[in-house]
């Protein structure tokens, strides 16, 4: 049975300006002990869906329109706001996007750390403090028994990014949600955390959702990879499979706009155009107007199907078999 199975999840933004269909029909699972990446450009439904499942979306204006989000039995979708907040930061942690505004400015980071401990735990705040020292002495912070009693504001951005690292992971959660968790760092501390993160889930099984845009982190992290656009998976698969053969235009231009995979000297490859208005409804494949494959075919009815090598594509002319990318 899966840690988390999410069924056809449903997010839209009721504004002024119309209805923002941010994730549109999402399902997914994760097992425990797995890591499962999602990938996709900024205004995908990345980010959104994961809040959406732990409640963190402003309602107004947001609504959670349908789906469930089964976790360990338990519907994250309908469960009580008391229910809710028994999970939330002890079974499912996440380390949030922005570390500039993710902590309070006004407090010290060590009143930060260890309120998950105190919260959740119950124990004693001088063995709180102590696991807090451990927890920043983890994640590559210096003289962490000092620095622990700095405010926000004293560290740079890139430590602020391991304070929330260390936060998320101090209560050693079932499940860890990490929202883009090292683009302040450095490429030798981004592969700290990523080492750390690995060692928490062989000693704990801890299940893991990576958001990112680094596709190179993704395929050496994750065992699985969904692949969004315009708030819907358009593929989803083993990640050897995600990028030996993609199925989808999107995934396909995604890996072509790599960088260190372009020829030295050669003009880096731009996918044209720009992502959907999620606000206007659409009919068909949401890529199809940046895609240099769509025909007549792609303006019709469009969902994710499962195809070769344990993938599921959403590419219709690739399920007809007209298409090898």
């Amino acid at each position: 049975m899966p840690l988390l199975e999410v069924k056809n999840l449903r997010t839209y933004f009721h504004t002024r300006n119309g209805v923002v269909r941010a994730v549109d029909g999402v399902s997914f699972e994760i097992e425990k002990g797995q890591t499962l990446g999602i990938v996709g450009e900024s205004g995908s439904g990345k980010s959104v869906t994961c809040y959406s499942m732990l409640g963190l979306i402003p309602q107004p204006p947001g609504r959670i329109e349908s789906g469930e989000a089964i976790f360990d039995g338990v519907d994250l979708l309908k469960a009580k706001p008391a229910e809710l907040r028994q999970i939330r930061g002890k079974r499912i942690a996440m380390i949030f996007q922005d570390p500039m505004t993710s902590l309070n400015p006004y407090m010290r980071v060590e009143d930060q750390l260890i309120e998950p401990l105190l919260i959740h735990q119950k124990i004693e705040r001088k063995r709180a403090v102590e696991l807090g020292v451990q927890a920043l002495q983890d994640v590559g912070i210096q003289d962490a028994a000092n620095r622990i009693r700095s405010y926000p504001h004293e560290f740079s951005g890139g430590m602020r990014q391991r304070v929330m690292i260390a936060m998320a992971l101090i209560t050693k959660p079932d499940l860890l949600i990490a929202d883009e968790p090292t683009t302040a760092l450095d490429v030798t501390v981004q592969a700290q955390i990523i080492e750390l993160v690995k060692r928490m889930q062989a000693e704990r099984g801890m299940a893991v959702i990576w958001i990112s845009h680094d596709l190179g982190v993704v395929a050496g992290l994750c065992q699985r990879v969904n692949v969004m656009y315009a708030g819907r998976v358009v593929e989803s698969g083993p990640t050897a499979s995600i990028f030996r053969t993609p199925q989808h235009p999107y995934n396909r231009a995604l890996q072509k706009s790599i960088p260190a995979l372009q020829p030295k000297g050669a003009e880096l490859y731009t996918i044209a155009g720009m992502p959907p208005d999620v606000s206007k409804p659409f009919v068909g494949c949401p890529f199809a107007p940046r895609c240099e494959f769509a025909q007549e075919v792609c303006r019709g009815p469009v969902e994710l199907k499962p195809g070769d090598s344990g993938q599921a594509t959403a590419c219709v002319r690739v399920q007809n078999g007209e298409l090898k990318l």
